[in-house]
């Protein structure tokens, strides 16, 4: 068969406004559901090394729970993905304030940010692959931001198990802009994911302080438990982070890859199920978090507890408007904001 889309309801938000879920389904039986709001993919349904079909995302089967208190399950984060210390950043001389919604400091747009709106959704199809493209408008203001920001994020999901994400924007005055996807993975479908086999193309990674803004010092990983340059095991040596802040990893990786070119950024191994999943972007960093603070989640047909899943964020650096020496985050009038990441899956 043939890739397709199909669309069914999932809800509606308290004033109303319907919400959309959106079935990517591939030419054998692979499938990605997104609904509009927050973009959030809710289920992503790939084969194991039996062909077995199995569930890889964190995720709530009811839109209730996902208007509800969670920690950005499957979502598109935005205006500004990761944090930003205090919440502040100057901007051409003018000073800016956020939301401050994560200890002292501003997260993943604020209070409402891209996670918390619906997106106008359009479809099409292709012979090897079916397409979801998500279109939002940022007001000039929104959530502390400058500038009216034009954005779409586009899913595709292709017959060779590769969910692609394109991000696009365009503004009417310089604002910062760092768009990510925040799926939780576990590829055998439950557990903790210490088993999980994991290579970072990153020598590099940005150190942070207690609160976990980075320092501004981009360090080597050669030595410590951020070596992922070699394939190991996730829970080899995340005890050593247990009794600091994180509780184990939330840290951004500086990618060796700084051309902005689609490149292999992460490979994930789960020995058991026989999935693998490598993570390509255009992207100067990820963001490794290994779902420290996740407490006991009920959520499709299981409860998540700590360290049941691992982000691979796909990201500029957290606090980059902060720091000169990060590649930078903001987007000017009459330029383009694009980037692509895909999420690729197979057998091994």
């Amino acid at each position: 068969m043939a890739a397709r889309i199909t669309k069914s309801n999932f809800g509606k938000l308290p004033d109303g406004t319907a919400v959309e879920q959106y079935t990517l389904t591939n030419a054998s039986g692979a499938f990605c559901k997104i609904i509009t709001y927050g973009g959030i993919i809710t289920e992503l349904q790939v084969p194991d090394k039996n062909g077995k079909l199995g569930d890889v995302v964190v995720g709530f089967d009811n839109l209730e729970q996902y208007l509800g208190s969670h920690p950005y399950f499957g979502a598109i984060t935005g205006r500004f993905a990761n944090r930003i210390a205090k919440g502040k950043f100057t901007l051409d001389g003018k000073a800016y304030s956020l939301a401050i919604n994560n200890g002292p400091n501003a997260l993943h747009g604020g209070l409402k940010g891209f996670d918390k709106v619906v997106w106008k959704a359009t479809t099409s199809e292709s012979k090897d692959s079916a397409t979801l493209k998500l279109d939002y408008t940022s007001a000039d203001g929104e959530e502390g931001f400058p500038g009216t920001l034009k954005v779409a994020v586009t899913y595709t999901f292709t017959d060779k198990n590769e969910l692609r994400i394109d991000y696009d924007a365009v503004t009417d005055k310089a604002t910062p802009i760092n768009l990510t996807n925040h799926s939780y993975f576990n590829l055998a479908g439950s557990g903790d994911v210490f088993g999980h086999e994991l290579m970072l193309a990153a020598e590099n990674f940005t150190p942070t302080d207690d609160t976990l803004i980075p320092t501004g010092e981009i360090k080597s990983v050669k030595g410590t438990p951020f070596d992922f340059t070699k394939p190991k095991l996730i829970g080899k040596e995340i005890d050593q982070l247990f009794g600091q802040p994180h509780k184990g990893y939330d840290h951004n990786f500086v990618l060796d890859n700084q051309s902005k070119k689609l490149a292999l950024a992460a490979r994930v191994v789960e020995p058991k199920s026989g999935r693998v999943m490598e993570v390509l972007t255009e992207e100067p960093g990820v963001q490794l978090y290994t779902a420290n603070f996740l407490s006991e989640t009920h959520g499709k047909r299981k409860t998540y507890g700590q360290y049941s899943a691992l982000c691979l964020e796909t990201q500029h650096y957290p606090d980059s408007v902060n720091h000169s020496n990060f590649p930078s985050t903001i987007l000017r009038p009459g330029e383009k904001y694009q980037t692509t990441t895909v999420y690729r899956f197979a057998v091994g």
